[in-house]
């Protein structure tokens, strides 16, 4: 998959999910969250359906990274095993977080 990246700036708020392909073998999928100013942010994943019809980002169920939570500086991370979606979650501050996601291998396979 090509990078995607979305971001949240000036006050606290949420991204649109990246749907990621959770049949790729392997998983492989790298992240890096750029901070400008002061933030608290953590990346958070769903193993939710993003495609179905019913799907609502703001009723399903977001767990946080292991390792991107809370935190306070650009960081980078990843995720070796199956997950749906992605998102970025700004919980406070006046900067801008920018996450930056990449998925390993071809799509679909």
């Amino acid at each position: 998959m090509r990078p995607v990246r979305v971001g949240v700036s000036g006050a606290a708020g949420v991204t649109a999910p990246i749907p990621l392909d959770n049949y790729q073998t392997p998983f492989s999928v790298g992240i890096g969250v750029a901070v400008t100013g002061t933030v608290n942010y953590t990346v958070q994943h769903t193993f939710d359906d993003v495609f179905a019809p019913s799907f609502d980002p703001t009723t399903a169920v977001w767990y946080p990274h292991a390792s991107l939570v809370n935190a306070i500086a650009s960081l980078d991370g990843n995720y070796g095993y199956p997950v749906r979606a992605v998102r970025l979650n700004m919980n406070s501050g006046t900067g801008t977080c920018t996450m930056t996601v990449i998925q390993a291998g071809m799509p679909g396979r």
